[in-house]
């Protein structure tokens, strides 16, 4: 008996349904059946299914003699499910990376529920996902299933089969099934929610809702959308069998009315000719069940008149009243916004005519913030060294104060572009401090490489170069590659990075604080976990199962998690997306784990373990281009799969000689300047005009801060043999 049945019903969505089957059978929770339901599908849906079903024994194609619907397509696949929870995905949806595993051990952890709710994001065709906007419904209340009456906002989630997975014995039980028709799923999920007696959720998204250019049934033009009165009726018809429902009736019934309302204001789906006769049967509706007595929220009271009267003239120009209140509105923020920033320009014009100020540095960061990366650590060095300099931080560029001071402020620091409206003025001095060491393609060598250039500007590019007057560089390796791919006129300071300076400054005690803001245990080891963005993809996802890591590591280990796309949930995986430091996240972690993130380059400084998940190394030098490849020269041990990964903390390699040897020889390639000087080097040459700077120190007689799990008198590892011999996944590479 499997854990899970996927049924997936499929009819005229061929261009979407391998993606869809695919998202199912490489979930790292394999204990599944997937009943894939050809609904007499007149395209290739069902040759597909015979494909996949002939590849992989866990899916089991039906296919239906004569097309019954979404509704009886899923009752087909409920027929045949064997599996312990019946999930339900539409077959141009997906399911994301590891939900299955987590709704496996989300029921597990809260006691095998009837139902669990779980949430999803629209996904559109431009590549942009959003989430759903209600889904605070979802917040996890620890291990204790509910039932409806104790979380009455889940009827405000969307009425959908597919956010939920459902017990099938339970289901079998109370005899659910969909009726025919569309709007299938209201009578559906309306009184499972009710006669479920536990009910659990999961705050996490599991399903991208496909939002279709063309072609979504509930867009189409037809009087099918008269089947949501049908529809309706079956819901109160099962409330009226059920006394003790009686309480829920108000609640269906506001939700019926938002619903009808929905459907008669959209002008895409009922047919010319049939909005009166649609809303005459709304107004039955409104006064077969209404409850009388029950309040109506000021904010739905016109849609409420709308049904209950029929004042369809009445709302359709109060409706066209507040669509011109808009637009005027609009027009009017437009108009004011035109003459704020010809006010702004002008403001500047006058500021570029009064003289510079030699003691004014101002500092942006691509990071938003203040104090950020390179430039917020060489705001630093700019006080302590040359404290005549006034360092600032400029406002918004809507206000007068940032273009005063870019006009009048000698130093203008920054690791992004600078404001592409700049106009230097001669005696300005422009420091471009960059993000880090290059491992992908960047400045003209995206040229041809369009998935990572997108729509970048290179003519833009070579006018905010032409501006520069310094670029800092790490390293000779980064110096090439600057100087080449954003060719310009400017000096290379090949003096380090400032933002590292801190791991060569930093204490124990800030090594301490900084893991107890966080909430790591003292004796636990932390490892950062920061991918790169995968430009060949549209939607960013974790390429590690991160609670499938964690399960087979220990209790010991918990994960700072930094991905690009959404953190997965988990007890000892703590989000630290929104931290404003990465180099404090990095003194607070035991182990960086990363794939191509130029990150490694900078943690090398701490000394500290590096693991390399390169799963996807071809894919991404495909999409991206490289300088090198790192799984010839890593900082550390390299694991092509995740279970790789494991066994490499398992056995203890991730700290062993040959790790160690790599690591050593990555520093001292990539870190040849980052001794804690690299800010007091750049001010000195370029404030305070020295030509005799700080000599560098070594890498090898330099001593970072040790982490935390390196401090323990009994490590997590410390029973473990390590290694003293060659590392063999990363010798196999």
């Amino acid at each position: 008996m499997p854990r899970f049945s996927v049924i997936v019903p499929a009819y005229k969505v061929q261009a979407y349904l391998s993606e869809c089957l695919d998202s199912v059978l490489t979930q790292s929770c394999p204990d599944l059946e997937l009943i894939a339901v050809d609904d007499c599908s007149p395209d290739g849906s069902g040759a597909i299914i015979d494909e996949f079903a002939s590849r992989d024994p866990r899916v089991r194609p039906l296919h239906l003699p004569e097309n019954r619907g979404l509704g009886g397509a899923r009752n087909a696949g409920m027929e045949q499910a064997k599996g312990d929870y019946l999930v339900f995905l539409d077959g141009d949806d997906t399911l994301t990376p590891h939900a299955l595993r987590a709704i496996a051990d989300r029921l597990k952890e809260t006691g095998e529920p009837d139902v669990l709710v779980y949430d999803y994001a629209r996904t559109f065709w431009s590549g942009e996902t959003v989430r759903n906007v209600v889904s605070v419904q979802l917040t996890e209340q620890g291990p204790k299933p509910f039932r409806l009456e104790d979380r009455p906002g889940l009827l405000h989630l969307l009425m959908v089969a597919w956010n939920k997975a459902y017990r099938r014995e339970f289901v079998e039980r109370e005899g659910f099934a969909f009726p025919p028709g569309f709007y299938e799923d209201t009578p559906w999920t309306f009184p499972v929610l009710m006669a479920a007696e536990s009910i659990t959720t999961l705050d996490r998204v599991c399903v991208h809702y496909r939002q279709r250019r063309q072609g979504n049934i509930l867009s189409t033009t037809s009087r099918k959308h008269f089947d949501v009165f049908e529809q309706y009726d079956r819901v109160f018809a099962y409330v009226d069998q059920r006394p003790e429902l009686a309480r829920w009736r108000a609640v269906l019934f506001r939700r019926m009315v938002d619903h009808l309302t929905k459907i008669f204001a959209r002008r895409d789906r009922l047919p010319r000719g049939s909005r009166a006769e649609f809303l005459r049967r709304a107004r039955v509706h409104y006064r077969r069940y209404r409850v009388p007595g029950s309040p109506v929220p000021f904010s739905a009271r016109l849609r409420h008149a709308l049904i209950r009267w029929g004042l369809h003239r009445t709302y359709r120009a109060l409706r066209s009243a507040a669509a011109a209140r808009r637009r005027t509105l609009k027009l009017t923020v437009k108009l004011v916004r035109a003459l704020r920033a010809g006010a702004l320009r002008l403001h500047y014009r006058v500021q570029l005519r009064l003289p510079l100020r030699a003691d004014r540095a101002v500092f942006t960061s691509c990071e938003g913030g203040r104090n950020g990366g390179n430039p917020g650590a060489l705001a630093e060095a700019f006080r302590t060294f040359a404290p005549h300099i006034r360092t600032a931080w400029p406002a918004r560029p809507d206000t007068a104060a940032y273009w005063t001071a870019l006009a009048r402020s000698k130093y203008l620091v920054s690791d992004t572009d600078f404001e592409p409206r700049l106009l230097k003025r001669p005696g300005q001095v422009l420091i471009q401090t960059q993000q880090g060491t290059p491992l992908g393609h960047m400045g003209l060598d995206l040229q041809e490489r369009p998935a990572a250039a997108r729509d970048m500007d290179f003519e833009r590019l070579l006018k905010g170069v032409d501006q520069w007057d310094y670029v800092l560089s790490a390293n000779r390796h980064s110096t090439l590659v600057w100087e080449r791919v954003h060719p310009g006129t400017y000096t290379t300071l090949e003096y380090g990075l400032p933002r590292n300076d801190r791991f060569q400054k930093a204490t124990s005690a800030d090594v301490t604080r900084v893991r107890q803001s966080l909430g790591i245990p003292d004796d636990a080891v932390a490892l950062l976990y920061t991918p790169a963005h995968r430009d060949y993809r549209r939607t960013q996802h974790s390429p590690l199962d991160l609670e499938r890591v964690l399960r087979r590591l220990g209790p010991r280990y918990v994960i700072l998690a930094r991905p690009h796309g959404p953190v997965p949930q988990g007890a000892r995986i703590i989000d630290v997306t929104g931290h404003p430091s990465v180099e404090e996240l990095a003194l607070a972690s035991d182990a960086l784990i990363t794939d191509y993130a130029p990150l490694m380059f900078d943690y090398a400084n701490l000394d500290r373990p590096i693991v390399i998940h390169a799963h996807d190394w071809e894919a991404y030098e495909a999409a991206r281009g490289t300088y090198f490849d790192l799984r010839d020269f890593p900082p550390g041990a390299v694991a092509r799969s995740e279970d790789e990964l494991i066994d490499i903390f398992a056995t203890g390699h991730w700290r062993g000689s040959r790790s160690t040897q790599l690591r050593t020889a990555f520093r001292e390639r990539f870190c040849p300047y980052d001794d804690g000087r690299a800010g007091e080097r750049v001010v000195r040459h370029v404030v305070l005009g020295e030509r005799g700077l700080p000599p560098v120190v070594p890498p090898a007689d330099r001593h970072p801060v040790p982490s935390a799990a390196a401090t323990l008198t009994r490590s997590p590892q410390a029973t473990v043999p390590q290694p003293t011999g060659p590392l063999t996944v990363t010798d196999s590479l």
